[in-house]
């Protein structure tokens, strides 16, 4: 594209022909599309429905940031990772990142700023995570789901970017909140 130039987004639309639900589950909906290209051909699209999620970069009273380290399945490895969880019904991303946050380190932040939304996967996924800073921590009460086996770890910048370097953090909100960080947005 030519710097400057705006695609006519309309040249890109893609037209919902069929839809099927193949699967309903506690997180997610699985669902196949056939979609009318703007060339008027058919495709099929596979698409994971997602109710949105939180992501939560905690800095403790010292500087520290908070990491939570968690066995994930589909991965089949223990990860690294800044706290997150999905939405609730009728929950906004600020409660929930409150209540995620509290859930998996067990504390509660007196202040909580939205800094970007974005999709994780947006190739087959329909998720959408707003990651948000969370300073002013207070102890609260750490309330884990029943299937979450979670560690918390207070880590300091360094140390982080040391991780991140030696590849041992590739959980991708992770090393975006990582990358906003470093880009100097913590102290903004």
């Amino acid at each position: 594209m030519q710097e400057g130039r705006v695609l006519d987004c309309h040249a890109l639309l893609e037209t919902k022909v069929e839809s099927k639900t193949v699967y309903q589950g506690k997180i997610v909906n699985l669902r196949v599309d056939q979609v009318r290209l703007p060339s008027g051909s058919i495709s099929v699209r596979e698409v994971v429905d997602h109710p949105g999620s939180v992501g939560i970069i905690p800095i403790d009273r010292d500087g520290k940031v908070i990491l939570i380290r968690q066995f994930r399945y589909p991965v089949g490895e223990a990860l690294w990772e800044i706290p997150a969880g999905k939405l609730d019904p009728g929950e906004s991303p600020e409660e929930c990142a409150r209540r995620e946050l509290e859930e998996e380190t067990s504390y509660s932040p007196g202040c909580l700023r939205k800094i970007v939304s974005f999709y994780t996967s947006p190739g087959f996924s329909s998720e959408m995570l707003h990651l948000f800073l969370a300073t002013d921590l207070a102890p609260g009460c750490g309330r884990p789901d029943d299937d979450e086996n979670i560690r918390t770890y207070h880590l300091s910048r360094e140390t982080v970017e040391r991780m991140i370097e030696n590849g041992e953090i590739r959980d991708a909100k992770t090393l975006l909140a990582f990358a906003w960080i470093s880009q100097g947005g913590f102290s903004r």
